[in-house]
């Protein structure tokens, strides 16, 4: 396999491995390199929250790791698929039938995900999911080999539903990403309004990539709802924000509820923008010294701080090469046996655990974005205001509609 970029079909492809030097004697390999590959969205709408930091995030794994595990190579693929379904299945069954890789440990957007999902189970091979937030999942789509790891739909909605809503910001309407992750949120948060005593007074939905947002603005303004919630994710978010600022509705005394909104978000658009947005996130690169540490690093090669879901690409794929040297070998049934057994503790996920539908549990955190004068370095664009507990952050299992919980 060449190393640098390469093409399949038309989704670009890459490379980041370590020479097999030395006769280290290890484990059972099936073929001599422990082969691990993630699917972002390297140009699109997506790509500052995924993209190159994810890819970045994954290799810093596996040089924490030594680069070898049961002294055999590791070796990182990555693809782009340009945020289109058929694209992820058809790169993650190339991979699977023909170039022997062992797991896949992350796919951005939900859509492609659910797509890869499909090949994974269908070829028994290992799936880490850190980047989609669709409920799917670890419900209807669950599989045996199958991990949901940072965050989804259900643990965003609740938090920031239901602490909304009790502060009297009541009455709700949605301007929605039309794709799986966008429906899941916005059937999530609504279900959350209701149950807290709020309403919802309205929703639209706009393709991913919608550049002009000001017909959805008007009508959410003329609802007379209190918050307005933004369930989409990356450049949609950042667009949606500045235009509600433009159209005055901030200055209006609306809520604007940024549901999938992340620090790179924060960061293009500048306190100024972003002061008062409430958002739910699994880790913040400076929570504490090990955060710190790491995100220090990251930083040095991305010019940028990782958000909660490049950290979990990077907890991923650790916690997965510690399975293999835990059970001696790359086959799938005992790789998963070790990451269901041993606890997740990496530099932003302590004692967490994987579920029986795949979800992989732990405390998820609220943050307020900081006023321009509290912010005293730059990145420094969060002040905690919650913890959700990791027991009540997720769906609770006896809801969960996975067949491996309920077959």
């Amino acid at each position: 396999m060449k190393r640098g970029i390469w093409c399949l079909l038309i989704a670009s492809l890459g490379i980041l491995s370590y020479p097999d030097i030395g006769s280290a004697q290890g484990g059972e390999i099936s073929d001599g390199v422990v082969r691990v590959g993630v699917i972002e969205d390297m140009s699109g709408v997506f790509a500052t929250i995924t993209g190159r930091g994810a890819v970045t995030a994954a290799q810093m794994a596996i040089d924490d790791f030594g680069g070898r595990v049961l002294g055999k190579p590791v070796e990182l693929v990555y693809a782009d698929h340009q945020n289109k379904a058929d694209i992820g299945a058809a790169i993650a069954r190339r991979w699977f039938d023909e170039d022997k890789v062992d797991a896949i440990l992350d796919v951005a957007s939900s859509s492609p995900a659910l797509a890869v999902l499909e090949v994974a189970k269908e070829k028994n091979k290992i799936l880490t999911l850190s980047s989609p937030g669709s409920m799917r999942i670890t419900n209807e789509a669950c599989g045996p080999f199958v991990v949901h790891w940072t965050y989804d739909s259900y643990a965003i909605a609740h938090g920031v539903g239901a602490s909304l809503v009790k502060s009297g910001l009541n009455s709700w309407y949605f301007l929605t990403a039309d794709y799986a992750f966008g429906h899941s949120l916005e059937k999530d948060a609504s279900a959350f309004v209701r149950q807290s005593g709020g309403k919802v007074l309205g929703s639209v939905r706009l393709p991913v990539g919608t550049n002009d947002f000001g017909a959805a603005l008007l009508q959410a303004e003329a609802s007379g709802a209190k918050v307005l919630a933004l369930a989409n994710a990356g450049g949609d978010t950042v667009n949606a924000i500045k235009q509600a600022a433009e159209f005055g509705l901030v200055a209006k005394g609306i809520k604007l509820a940024a549901l999938a909104a992340m620090i790179n978000d924060v960061h293009s658009l500048g306190l100024a923008q972003a002061q008062g947005l409430v958002i739910m996130e699994a880790t913040y690169w400076d929570m504490n010294d090990d955060t710190r540490r790491f995100s220090q690093r990251f930083h040095e090669r991305m010019k940028a701080m990782p958000n909660m879901l490049q950290a979990g690409v990077y907890s991923a794929t650790l916690h997965y090469l510690k399975a293999v040297e835990a059970a001696g070998t790359d086959h799938t049934e005992a790789v998963m046996a070790k990451m269901r057994e041993l606890p997740v503790n990496d530099a932003f996920f302590k004692k967490g655990y994987i579920r029986k539908d795949g979800r992989m549990v732990h405390d998820m955190y609220m943050f307020e974005v900081k006023q321009p004068g509290e912010s005293e370095r730059p990145w420094d664009y969060y002040r905690q205001i919650g913890t959700v507990p990791a027991d009540a952050a997720f769906q609770p299992l006896e809801q969960s509609k996975c067949v491996l919980v309920n077959g």
